[in-house]
């Protein structure tokens, strides 16, 4: 059995419903996958309970240390600070990840007016920037997707039924 672990951000209903959506597509792409939400475990995220930053830190660390591969998305303003630590994490363990980034200013990325905007003024930026060493720590052992369905087609081809 194959096993995952999904990072996102998981306190905005946008991150919830695109947790929600992905681990879907996931659980419908990997026949009989063991994929570990954070957001579904109660233990440490029912924020009306009570859980120290030890005990995520380790019920995380225990999950990624036990998964065959990372599936990370890396929207927002900046990649999420939680998601760029399990990144950084699980990098060390020379698995797979497979990232989700779906800004929509990947569009466009030959268009001659935004290329030379961007020459003429930086502050005239047309595109999007990610760390550069989180991206690094992704490319090193695996994929940037744009799309969930690119995703998910990546995930079918590199993980084994």
């Amino acid at each position: 059995m194959n096993k995952g672990y999904l990072a996102n951000g998981l306190f905005g209903l946008g991150d919830r419903l695109v947790n929600e959506l992905v681990a879907s597509a996931i659980r419908k792409t990997i026949d009989g996958v063991d994929l570990y939400v954070p957001q579904e475990n109660f233990a440490i995220n029912d924020k009306t309970a009570f859980a120290n930053s030890e005990e995520i830190a380790t019920a995380d660390i225990d999950a990624l240390k036990n998964s065959d591969f990372l599936v990370a998305v890396i929207d927002g303003v900046e990649i999420d600070s939680g998601v760029a630590a399990e990144i950084g994490a699980f990098s060390m363990l020379n698995r797979p990840i497979f990232a989700l980034f779906t800004d929509s200013r990947q569009q466009g990325r030959d268009h001659l007016q935004k290329i030379a905007a961007l020459q003429q003024d930086a502050v005239e930026n047309q595109f999007v920037y990610r760390n550069l060493f989180v991206i690094g720590l992704i490319k090193q052992n695996g994929i940037v997707s744009s799309s969930i369905e690119e995703l998910t087609e990546a995930l079918s081809r590199h993980i084994s039924p």
